[in-house]
């Protein structure tokens, strides 16, 4: 999509309409009440997908205007076979791992497990993620 921008105010309004998916997309520290949605974004993820999954939460979480969200794009979380992964990281509980997670399955995560507090399980990849 190209845009011309024709004054530094005219920058200022567009940036200001897309701050709020912008900071959704955060990079820094981790604070303790922040849900982190990492998505797998190696070569094998944005192949399968990824990338619309990835946009389609930032657009639904801006929408929805959750804030205490961030999405984190990664590289490869180890389970090629079923790309799109995208892992949920809640304080004070165990990572979710989701398998297959096209864009039409987003809203759903965001309102059963994000919104809701409950793993949804018909997606999930049952693994463990205690170390030795």
């Amino acid at each position: 999509m190209k845009v011309k921008v024709k004054s530094l105010e005219e920058l200022r309004k567009i940036r200001e309409a897309h701050q709020d998916k912008v900071s959704l997309r955060d990079y820094g520290e981790v604070t303790g009440d922040k849900i982190e949605i990492l998505i797998g974004m190696a070569t094998c993820g944005i192949s399968s997908g990824a990338r619309e999954t990835l946009n389609t939460f930032v657009e639904e979480l801006a929408k929805e205007k959750i804030d205490n969200v961030r999405v984190v794009p990664v590289g490869c979380i180890g389970y090629c076979h079923s790309e799109p992964t995208v892992q949920v990281n809640a304080p004070g509980h165990k990572p979710v791992l989701y398998g297959k997670v096209k864009a039409n399955k987003v809203h759903e995560i965001i309102e059963k497990h994000i919104k809701g507090g409950t793993p949804v399980e018909s997606l999930v990849l049952h693994i463990d993620f205690e170390r030795a």
